[in-house]
């Protein structure tokens, strides 16, 4: 795991975007004090902050845990109780997850997020929501999640398609379902955005991997186009 002053330092970044964002929000976002019934709505703030939650997100990813629960009992409540000494349950944590989920994208597309050099890889990996055999009972993403095919075999779920530069440094992602292919023109939509220079398409197959070298101009022509 990292060290507390590197923990540290990391808040101190997500608190600073955190308190810049909540005054301009606060400065020029209007939202009603009431709801539909008249009831006033409750503007309390939690025992965890929300720049603390998105620091215990973003620390997860520089760890060796098999999973956030071991993660967030063994070293949140655990080697990191003194820094974090009003950390909530596991199960009240997990409720307020989806509250910094929309600060947590913006903080990783301006603070997170590489350039484009010119060189860039692309490649996927896959996001199961179940096992293949309840594949047809799972109703957590009825309609979202799609039988596809990897190199790890099949699965039912997502598939996550990453763009980086020649530096490891994440530029942008697409998340689709697990049919799309990493070639379909929805994908390169988004990633053409940000793209010039050489793109490296990391082809795998369960006996070999191949290297595809592609010199590309974006253009609008481009974005409809389908790399061969």
């Amino acid at each position: 795991m990292i060290t507390k002053d590197k923990v540290t330092e990391i808040f101190c970044i997500i608190d600073e975007f955190d308190k810049n964002l909540s005054a301009e929000l606060a400065k020029n976002l209007r939202l009603p004090s009431h709801n539909s019934d008249g009831k006033r709505y409750r503007n309390r703030k939690g025992r965890l902050s929300e720049s603390e939650i998105m620091t215990i997100l973003v620390c997860y990813h520089f760890g060796a845990y098999r999973n956030f629960k071991e993660y967030y009992l063994n070293w949140v409540k655990g080697v990191m109780r003194q820094d974090f000494p009003d950390a909530v349950s596991y199960n009240r944590f997990v409720e307020l997850m989806p509250r910094v989920f929309f600060k947590m994208m913006l903080f990783m597309k301006l603070y997170a997020f590489g350039k484009c050099t010119g060189i860039t890889f692309v490649d996927s990996t896959m996001i199961p929501v179940c096992h293949n055999v309840r594949r047809y009972y799972n109703k957590v993403f009825a309609g979202l999640a799609k039988d596809g095919k990897g190199t790890m075999g099949w699965c039912h779920g997502f598939k996550l398609h990453l763009l980086c530069n020649d530096s490891g440094e994440v530029i942008t992602f697409c998340l689709t379902g697990a049919n799309v292919d990493d070639r379909d023109s929805r994908v390169w939509t988004v990633f053409a955005k940000v793209l010039f220079g050489k793109i490296l398409l990391i082809e795998g197959t369960s006996s070999r991997n191949s290297l595809i070298v592609c010199s590309v101009k974006v253009s609008n022509s481009f974005m409809g186009s389908r790399l061969r």
